[in-house]
């Protein structure tokens, strides 16, 4: 992953910030931990209904894994870049927090639509699901709202 990112740094011709390369490992883990979940629980579907898969172990093992890779990545990029690692200046905390407002968008709409799916009685695989990919897509698009951010500038209201 840090081959990743040296990668796109050099071919971008601009350094990244500590932030930017987590915003960036953010929105690659999550898209990546998603798919494999996915791949494992269509994989399982090809012998039984799709809501009836054993969809929590390998829901838990995806999100597990997703935040181990965050933390060892994190770790590894504070240690090869440690003049950067922690500090965070003005606009670093201002795109942050942009980010995780416009991610959390997401986050409320899973809630509404899962509450709405136990309303109607629902089976607890579609909740579930609904929940997790509304987390994905909430990481994925506040980490693109900021990796647009520090690309094209940010001018905050």
């Amino acid at each position: 992953m840090s081959a990743l990112l040296y990668i796109l740094s050099k071919m971008t011709g601009m350094e990244m910030s500590f932030e930017e390369k987590t915003a960036w490992i953010m929105g690659v883990l999550a898209i990546g931990s998603y798919g494999g979940y996915v791949v494992i629980v269509l994989s399982l579907a090809g012998t039984m209904p799709v809501a009836e898969v054993p969809y929590v172990a390998p829901m838990l093992w995806t999100v597990g894994a997703s935040i181990a890779a965050s933390i060892a990545l994190q770790a590894l990029i504070g240690i090869f870049t440690p003049r950067e690692a922690g500090r965070k200046d003005q606009r670093d905390k201002e795109i942050y927090r942009f980010g995780e407002y416009i991610g959390q968008s997401f986050v409320v709409i899973g809630g509404v639509a899962a509450l709405l799916m136990a309303m109607a009685e629902l089976d607890y695989f579609w909740i579930a699901n609904v929940i997790y990919l509304t987390f994905v897509l909430s990481a994925i698009l506040g980490s693109v709202a900021k990796i647009v951010a520090y690309r094209r500038g940010f001018q905050p209201w």
